[in-house]
């Protein structure tokens, strides 16, 4: 009985430690000032006013060629 659950308890760590973590970026407006910046966290959001352009987003490399799309169709005054 005791090898199943060190077996088991061995099986539970090594498919925890086998998932890869999954970091979600955002793309957000800020309604205030037009500003648009790529979001670290889609969960957590800021405290002003905003607009989500995209969310869940893979990298933080796709969140900043997202933002650059949304500057070049001036849907952003600026970038921060």
């Amino acid at each position: 009985m005791t090898k199943l659950a060190i077996a088991m308890s061995v099986l539970a760590v090594g498919m925890a430690i086998a998932l890869p973590a999954r970091a979600d970026f955002a793309v957000v407006k800020f309604r205030d000032s037009g500003q648009c910046r790529a979001w670290s966290d889609s969960k957590t959001k800021p405290m002003t006013k905003y607009q989500v352009l995209w969310a869940k987003e893979p990298t933080w490399e796709a969140a900043q060629a997202k933002g650059a799309w949304a500057m070049k169709h001036h849907w952003c005054k600026g970038w921060h």
